[in-house]
């Protein structure tokens, strides 16, 4: 091949790489260079995912109270009998 048409390819295949690769080195060197860290956000949801997280610890706690329940309840059942707080279970076995 010739000197000129070498030249003619080298310019060919340099200007779509400085055309495609000049923006993607920018945004990544504003990629680097930018200060890591979370993205702001707005009072407004602040405020209401902490009444959320609120709202979820005061449903938390009910659940808990419920659950506490629900265990006595059930240790008083075994510790009458069991089978005599349940009626239906003696009409099964006649």
């Amino acid at each position: 091949m010739s000197e000129d048409i070498v030249a003619i390819v080298g310019i060919f295949m340099v200007i779509p790489l400085c055309v495609i690769g000049w923006p993607i080195a920018r945004a990544y060197a504003r990629r680097i260079e930018s200060p890591p860290g979370m993205p702001a956000v707005p009072a407004e949801v602040q405020a209401r995912l902490e009444r959320m997280e609120q709202a979820i610890d005061s449903i938390a706690i009910e659940v808990e109270r419920i659950s506490e329940g629900q265990r006595f309840t059930t240790r008083l059942l075994s510790e009458r009998g069991g089978h005599a707080a349940l009626p239906h279970a003696e009409e099964r076995r006649q």
